[in-house]
């Protein structure tokens, strides 16, 4: 009992065991979760017009919608979800129940030759709902990497508004769940990568390919297009917080700050607004300070509507090539509402250019992997893994002889792949094959920086002169001697071959690092207590 009180009152122990609640607390494990999880919401569905939005790539997977009734009908997994859907009727109300909320559907009638020959698909991509926050990659889950490149070279704000271009593009569509990201190589040259689960290469293809067709439109008739707008102005000198205006306090509570930035129209462009403005009428806001015209400027993204914007009363039936445009942002403190506002400057700047990209993209590698044989790899990667802590157990069985040495050693080992596993969930990051390939060298590592801590221990305890303290020390001076040597080679990796081996050395960092200053001294002490 005493040696239970001292293990559990080391400062050691205690992190070590934190460490191991917090792991748990991050992947959220639940092999027995049901139901599907949304991927996908297509727009202009019977789902969409419901009020149902694609995931957002952000959460957690546990923390996504999944749909776990349809009609009062329980929903497991996939196979049960498209049962429930060929028993539905056209015109029919379809109600759909998910973790989070309870929608009503509109079946649609799927049409052929004037015939009504089905049910039109409700306009869902979903996939069996997870059972942990680990996010798989596709090697793992299934879909499509592509990576591009620019054709000619551009500015770093040119290749950061081609990235906020892509992501635009791709909501637009419905496609949250998808991955925009940028990428360097160990040259310093930047690269884009597209991931998107549960796609194939060719649907992929058609929507990178696809040119947006932006349009600003005042009722129903286009004021200019994406062609027409010339300059949209991103610098400091033309766009920020409108000094003129600035932030206020609207309530307690709640402050906003008010936009502002140039854009210059072609004389065309402008001729035409000027039409279309001189028939409307003015109106003030509701204080009473301001005056608009009676109808908004409604921005579109491929017919999709995306935004839209008061017209000042003083651009009434005039010619104007330089525009200001201007609009709120909201917060619960001045900082909030400086970088709401300053965000929706950027979405509006991103959407007026976004009908032409600012240089032409080049596809270098696509990379397709079907769910069928991610699956097939998720079976090999547990199965190596098995077999590889069976050939380690096997080992450290033969050479120690004894179970009391053996067993603390391979404990140790799962205990740091847990916790690091829990580190690399949190980053949000794809495990891939890569990764896990890294996540198998960190605890190898790690469990030969353990033997070696057995080993000096043992050696200590047949020398008189030598304390446990001074095998201990021998022992990390070892330990902390690999760990930057592996640390120092893993660093070129974050950025080699165009980021698709970060997996690899992100989880072979946090692996040796958890390994160093967490397991190892746990582990030592452990080992000096215990004998």
């Amino acid at each position: 009992m005493g040696r239970v009180k001292r293990l559990l009152t080391n400062w050691r122990i205690l992190i070590l065991l934190v460490s191991i609640l917090f792991a748990l607390i991050v992947i959220n494990p639940n092999p027995w979760n049901k139901g599907v999880t949304i991927r996908f919401v297509d727009r202009n569905s019977s789902a969409s017009q419901s009020g149902m939005v694609g995931a957002d790539p952000a959460l957690m997977p546990m923390s996504k919608e999944k749909i776990i009734a349809i009609n009062n009908k329980a929903v497991e997994d996939t196979d049960g979800y498209y049962a429930a859907l060929g028993e539905l009727r056209p015109n029919k109300t379809v109600s759909l129940k998910t973790n989070k909320a309870s929608y009503l559907l509109t079946a649609r009638p799927l049409v052929e030759n004037s015939s009504v020959i089905g049910v039109e698909d409700l306009g869902i991509t979903v996939y069996n709902a997870p059972t942990s926050n680990i996010r798989k990659g596709l090697d793992l889950e299934g879909g499509t990497r592509i990576l591009l490149e620019p054709a000619d070279p551009v500015s770093a704000s040119d290749f950061d508004t081609l990235i906020e271009i892509m992501k635009q593009r791709l909501n637009v569509y419905g496609l949250s769940d998808v991955t925009v990201r940028e990428a360097k190589d160990i040259s310093g040259k930047r690269y884009i990568i597209i991931e998107m689960a549960g796609v194939s290469e060719e649907e992929m293809k058609g929507v990178i390919a696809k040119q947006g067709k932006f349009e600003a439109r005042i009722g129903n008739e286009t004021a200019f297009s994406g062609s027409e707008v010339t300059y949209v102005c991103r610098s400091a000198e033309c766009s920020g917080i409108d000094p003129n205006v600035g932030c206020g306090q609207v309530q307690t509570g709640e402050w906003s700050c008010r936009f502002r930035f140039s854009i210059a129209l072609s004389q065309e462009a402008a001729k035409h607004q000027a039409e279309l403005t001189s028939g409307l009428s003015i109106a003030t806001d509701t204080t009473g300070s301001e005056e608009y015209l009676d109808k908004n400027l409604d921005l579109y993204l491929d017919d999709q509507l995306v935004d839209s914007l008061r017209i000042g009363a003083d651009l009434k039936g005039r010619e104007v090539t330089d525009i200001q445009i201007s609009g709120p942002g909201f917060g619960g403190d001045q900082k909030s509402a400086v970088y709401a506002s300053l965000a929706n400057m950027k979405k509006l700047q991103t959407l007026l250019i976004t009908g032409s990209l600012p240089v032409k993209l080049n596809i270098v590698k696509t990379d397709t992997v079907s769910p069928t044989l991610g699956r097939r790899f998720t079976k090999n990667a547990i199965t190596v893994a098995i077999a590889a802590l069976a050939m380690v157990v096997l080992v450290l069985l033969l050479v120690y002889r004894k179970l009391s040495l053996s067993l603390p050693i391979l404990l140790t080992g799962l205990i740091e792949f847990f916790i690091t596993l829990g580190f690399y969930t949190l980053l949000g990051m794809n495990l891939d094959m890569a990764a896990i390939a890294g996540l198998i060298t960190a605890i190898g590592s790690g469990i030969d920086d353990q033997i070696v801590i057995t080993d000096e221990i043992m050696k200590g305890s047949f020398k008189r002169f030598a304390s446990w303290r001074d095998s201990i020390k021998s022992a990390f001076y070892i330990i902390i001697g690999g760990y930057l040597t592996t640390l120092a080679a893993m660093i070129p990796l974050l950025f080699a071959g165009a980021g698709l081996l970060k997996g690899f050395a992100v989880t072979t960092i946090i692996g040796i690092t958890v390994g160093t200053f967490i397991t190892r001294p746990a582990y030592a002490v452990f080992m000096e207590i215990s004998s």
